[in-house]
C-alpha cells in the first residue's frame, strides 16, 4: 500500500509545474496543501494534532525556525518514519510548507 501511495505521489508531483525562482503557482500551492492534509496528516494525523508521527501545531513547533522545519520535510528524520521529501519538492516548496505549518494554516 505504502509503495502504491509513493507512486501515486510521484505522478501527482512530476506532472505538476515545478516552483519558480520567485515564487510558487496557486495551482501548486493547492497542490502543496493537499501533500499536508493528506500524506503529511497520514502520520501527523489529519488535523495536525499528531499521530505516528508528532503533532505539527504551532503550539507543538514553537521555537522551531522554518529553515529548520523545510530542512526535516526535505530530509527526514533518520531513525523514524520520517522520510526524506527532497526528491518531490523543491527547497522553495518545502519552505512554503513549513511557514503554513508554524501559521497553523493546514485546512
Amino acid at each position: 500500500m505504502k509503495a502504491i501511495t509513493w507512486l501515486a505521489l510521484s505522478l501527482i508531483l512530476s506532472a505538476s509545474p515545478v516552483a519558480a525562482a520567485d515564487g510558487i503557482s496557486g495551482e501548486r500551492e493547492q497542490e502543496l496543501q493537499n501533500l499536508l492534509i493528506q500524506d503529511c496528516g497520514s502520520c501527523h494525523g489529519l488535523q495536525m494534532k499528531g499521530g505516528l508521527g508528532p503533532a505539527l501545531l504551532p503550539e507543538a513547533l514553537r521555537g522551531k525556525s522554518a529553515e529548520y522545519l523545510s530542512t526535516v520535510i526535505l530530509h527526514g528524520r533518520t531513525g523514524t518514519a520520517m522520510p526524506p521529501w527532497r526528491f518531490l519538492l523543491s527547497e522553495a516548496e518545502a519552505r512554503w510548507m513549513a511557514e503554513r505549518l508554524l501559521q497553523g494554516v493546514t485546512q
